[in-house]
């Protein structure tokens, strides 16, 4: 069965023909033409998710993982807007998201019917591509361009697009055969790197003394990660890592907020860097942004294919170009320097890592403590997910084991969707999954369970302190008369949830039973886990506040 409406014969042509594999289906009725089509082509997976907000963000999970384009369809109306920090996440954090909504025709808009809102452009500001199309024989022509437009870019450029359909009723008739459509690949402009100056820019690489690779949210790559020793052996070079570079060196600086923390005027002069590389995703660290800020290098070069990003407010060159071929043309050119810079800072890192370890031997009870046995407890050769706010900026005081990829919604590092990420990360990966994420960001998207496509071998510990922690830790809302709203204290627990989507439940108060939970957390079970930790909210900011202390 498929599609009387031809409009809906074209969508699903052309998505079976630039190969979108999966689509996640939101209920609905005016959507159903797209609905039944998709669901009954043999080369398309049809995934069901009721949440548009949490579908959107378990199609990101997929295509997070995939590298390709995953369709989320959903029905007129409000339903459409739901799909907003999804599109935005997937704008900032380059993922191919392809929103299609079914719309009510033109002349329906703005006159009271029933789930109508105004769609058209309603991704505007985040979107790379809006297909706005219209059901009329006369516009076949146009709207198979727009589509075709519209998966293109979504390839070409990794990032959302928006295709807006409007049907006009009835929606339920089928026929039984699927026209095959033909949509020739539109020109889209490629990279044209005959701009850069390879030997230009290694003359200036090739006489600093003090240089600085700085990368952040980076997409495993064994061929960049290859390319990076070199300038690991140049002492000149001081490589900074963040927990989602998933880039690892002996003689890379992982933890750098641990590095930097309360440094004089004197090292941070000696720590500022002539030269600057910056590639990869957004950074976390807002120390490594002051500093870098306060103290700028005389040249930053930023390396992206897609567009420049001017975190320092010192940009002075833009590379459009992927990173593993911008290494490996420049790799040709420079050559090592002798320094102290790289040396004198990594004697410096392992000086507060002894501090780190340290500290652990006589830690409280605490979010931080907490944090340490889950990461250590991570099998190896997993995929980890992070949640955004207090728990991603813990794993940036941790060094992570080479075995395991890191990933965390740093486009626009909401909370609102990291449980439905990891879903969908997690039934796109053949690794076991792993999820570590605060309780306000657990209950927010707590309908990500709601799905009936969670992995057996999927793991999620929530570190729950009953609140907003990271309001206690950064200055402010702790000063403030008006705390509930800030930190939101609460005294729920994931065991009824867990018992309403039927996946094993345990939990923690201590040390020793973190522990001996944490032993059976991972072994093989015939549903998803949550583990639970509770942790004491008034003790947790005294005791990260006590750890910088402790390794100045």
């Amino acid at each position: 069965m498929y599609p009387k409406k031809e409009l809906a014969q074209i969508i699903i042509s052309a998505c079976a023909q630039f190969n979108i594999e999966t689509v996640v289906i939101s209920p609905g009725s005016r959507n159903a033409p797209l609905t039944i089509g998709f669901s009954n082509h043999q080369e398309i997976e049809t995934l069901s998710v009721v949440d548009e907000r949490c579908a959107a963000f378990f199609a990101l999970g997929i295509a997070q993982q995939t590298r390709k384009p995953v369709a989320v369809l959903c029905t007129s109306g409000s339903a459409l807007l739901n799909y907003y920090p999804a599109v935005a996440e997937a704008f900032y954090s380059n993922i191919p998201l392809v929103i299609i909504s079914a719309d009510r025709p033109k002349h329906l808009i703005d006159i009271g019917d029933g789930q109508t809102i105004r769609q058209e452009n309603v991704f505007a500001n985040h979107i790379l591509f809006s297909a706005n199309l219209i059901e009329n024989p006369k516009y076949k022509t146009r709207n198979s361009q727009l589509i075709g437009e519209a998966l293109q870019v979504a390839i070409s450029q990794q990032g959302p697009v928006h295709i807006n359909v409007p049907f006009d009723e009835p929606l339920y008739e089928t026929v039984p055969v699927l026209k095959v459509y033909n949509f020739p690949h539109i020109s889209l402009s490629s990279l044209d790197n005959s701009h850069i100056n390879y030997e230009k820019l290694s003359k200036s690489w090739n006489v600093a003394e003090k240089k600085m690779i700085l990368v952040g949210v980076n997409y495993p790559n064994a061929a960049l990660h290859a390319l990076m020793d070199l300038y690991a052996e140049d002492d000149s070079v001081l490589i900074l890592t963040e927990t989602t570079s998933n880039l690892h060196h002996d003689k890379a600086i992982d933890s750098i907020d641990q590095l930097i923390f309360s440094l004089s005027d004197a090292e941070f002069q000696e720590l500022k860097p002539d030269i600057l590389i910056t590639f990869g995703g957004m950074i976390i660290s807002k120390r490594i942004k002051k500093f870098l800020r306060d103290y700028q290098p005389k040249e930053h070069w930023n390396i992206d294919a897609r567009k420049a990003t001017n975190t320092f407010l010192c940009l002075s060159e833009f590379i459009q170009i992927k990173p593993v071929d911008f290494f490996s043309h420049f790799n040709e050119f420079i050559r090592p320097l002798k320094s102290d810079y790289q040396p004198k800072w990594l004697n410096f890192r392992d000086e507060r890592r002894e501090k780190h370890a340290a500290y652990f031997e006589t830690i409280k009870y605490s979010d931080f403590s907490v944090f340490e046995q889950a990461l250590n407890s991570i099998p190896d050769d997993c995929q980890l997910q992070i949640s955004n706010s207090s728990i991603i900026r813990y794993a940036q005081l941790f060094s992570m084991k080479a075995t395991i990829n890191i990933f965390c919604n740093r486009g626009t590092s909401g909370i609102d969707g990291s449980t439905s990420t990891a879903i969908g990360a997690a039934f796109a990966n053949k690794e076991q999954t792993v999820f570590i994420t605060g309780d306000l960001s657990f209950f927010y998207d707590s309908n990500g369970l709601w799905n009936s496509n969670i992995p057996k071998s999927f793991r999620i510990i929530i570190i729950n302190n009953s609140g907003g922690g990271i309001f206690r830790i950064i200055p402010g809302p702790k000063r403030s008369n008006a705390t509930k709203y800030f930190e939101t204290p609460h005294c729920l627990t994931a065991a009824h949830l867990c018992n309403m989507h039927q996946l094993e439940y345990q939990k923690s108060y201590s040390t020793e039973t973190v522990t001996k939970e944490l032993n059976r957390f991972f072994e093989t079970s015939d549903k998803p886990k949550i583990l639970e930790i509770f942790t004491p909210s008034a003790e947790n900011d005294l005791v990260l506040k006590d750890y910088f202390k402790y390794i100045q």
